[in-house]
């Protein structure tokens, strides 16, 4: 009886020239499987090995793959996201003027009692787009920022801001004046749309425009023309709204995403059919989360019907489906997203199952033209079930943080010729190819939505003069 649980004996043979190795494994922990595949994975290695040896090129055993080929096609099969879309519109006001003269009286948006058609959608849109051109002298790529509460306001500001040709920048309605003040001077906004519940917000040395007094100021024009300003031209490389993110120095990252990726990300929600133009989308995220602009602009979009619903909100837990699986009809379906704001409102999306995902819910799969890596410390690849840093490539890939050319520096990296968002994110790849979300590697955490580096908290503590240290956790 062996004294080990596990032995692992090689053998060289000089008469026959042969290198064989046996493994010994104690049944009490490991199964046969598990010892056949760490074979295999042993001599894939030793393969690779004993090849470049016979080619003179030594490699570190860092660089040694330990995947195996059915593995290899898994990881393979995962990225094949490549297909071609069909509009050729290349900026987000013309695909809604576009769904607008399609179906324009259609439901666009409801809160509560209120409501907007697609046509009366696009009139108000208009109303505000021109006062922002004509009033306001906005010019192509400048920096709008909105500060508003969950309304039809939020809406309307939206597409306005789009349809003028300006930068979307949305900011929380929470945050307290001196916040909001320093975002708005970060970015050099000299313009904030707010409405009724948010006109208080801002003091006399930032612009802001009421949204709600211009709507009633201007009376709708039953014979102003809805193509007007659909000439306003927006190529896919200009910029068409900016976020913000927690920064770990303790200053706010503004994340910034082109019309093409935009365009990109909701057309590949529509391929997969997360999207649809007969569907009704509940609206629930935070304007500070960029999953909002997924359930307005992308339901826009594609032809869909908005309900918004009042604020708050967190991650789904496998215990709030199965009580949502108990009210729902069974035509209504739910869906498991998930993508950094460096990779434009989703990287990966999954239609939950009742049955097979209560116990382990997966992020899924890639959408169309999306690129996901998983990779070790030294950036090679993982094997099944092993966790490693996801890597996001492809159209959705971010223009950079506005104003720090450094931060965009470390969190790219250029793999084959291809550039990829570096997420910190730990996930995993089980056998059907779909990926699960494991945690963070670094002191990240989300909350409401809102993706929050803890440094910053700290920072912001450290500023107060009676704390001399802290740590948060």
């Amino acid at each position: 009886m062996s004294k080990f649980d596990f032995i692992l004996r090689f053998q060289h043979n000089l008469n026959l020239n042969e290198f064989s190795c046996t493994i010994d494994a104690s049944l009490d922990l490991f199964n046969k499987e598990t010892v056949s595949i760490t074979a295999q994975r042993l001599q894939t290695m030793l393969h690779q090995q004993f090849t470049s040896f016979h080619s003179q090129t030594n490699k570190p055993v860092h660089e040694l793959s330990l995947i195996l080929s059915n593995e290899q096609y898994l990881l393979q099969s995962l990225n094949n996201t490549q297909i071609s879309f069909s509009s050729s519109r290349t900026c987000i006001h013309h695909e809604f003027v576009y769904r607008v003269m399609k179906h324009p009286q259609k439901l666009a948006v409801e809160l509560d009692e209120q409501s907007l058609t697609y046509c009366e959608l696009l009139h108000y849109v208009q109303v505000l787009s021109v006062t922002l051109l004509n009033e306001y002298n906005v010019v192509p790529g400048e920096v709008v920022c909105q500060c508003v509460e969950r309304s039809l306001s939020m809406v309307i500001g939206i597409m306005g801001i789009e349809m003028a040709g300006g930068v979307y920048c949305p900011l929380s309605p929470r945050d307290p004046q001196h916040r909001l003040h320093a975002l708005t001077q970060q970015i050099q906004s000299r313009l904030v749309l707010v409405h009724d519940l948010t006109k208080t917000k801002f003091d006399g040395d930032t612009i802001s425009l009421n949204i709600d007094s211009i709507l009633i100021i201007n009376n709708l024009n039953s014979d102003m023309n809805s193509n007007c300003l659909s000439s306003v031209i927006m190529n896919g490389g200009e910029i068409a709204y900016t976020i913000f993110t927690s920064g770990s120095s303790g200053i706010p990252k503004a994340v910034q995403l082109r019309q093409q990726n935009l365009i990109n990300s909701i057309s590949g929600f529509v391929q997969t059919d997360a999207l649809h133009e007969d569907d009704v989308t509940i609206q629930i995220a935070s304007s500070t989360f960029d999953a909002h602009i997924l359930e307005i602009v992308g339901s826009l979009i594609c032809g869909a019907t908005i309900v918004m619903l009042h604020p708050q909100g967190e991650s789904m837990s496998l215990a709030f489906i199965r009580v949502l699986m108990q009210f729902v009809a069974q035509s209504c379906r739910v869906w498991n997203l998930y993508g950094p704001a460096e990779a434009t409102l989703g990287t990966s999306c999954h239609l939950i199952d009742v049955i097979s995902d209560m116990h382990d819910l997966p992020i899924g799969k890639p959408l169309p033209r999306y690129i996901c890596l998983l990779l070790n410390s030294f950036l090679q690849p993982v094997m099944i079930q092993e966790e490693g840093e996801l890597f996001v490539g492809g159209l959705g890939v971010f223009a950079g943080y506005l104003g720090r050319d450094d931060l965009t520096t470390k969190a790219l990296i250029e793999i084959d010729g291809q550039l990829f968002y570096q997420t910190g994110d730990l996930v995993t790849i089980d056998n059907n190819g779909l990926l699960h979300y494991q945690g963070r590697k670094d002191h990240q955490i989300k909350l409401h939505g809102q993706r929050i580096e803890l440094g910053e908290i700290e920072r912001c503590l450290l500023s107060t003069i009676s704390i001399s240290a802290c740590v948060v956790m």
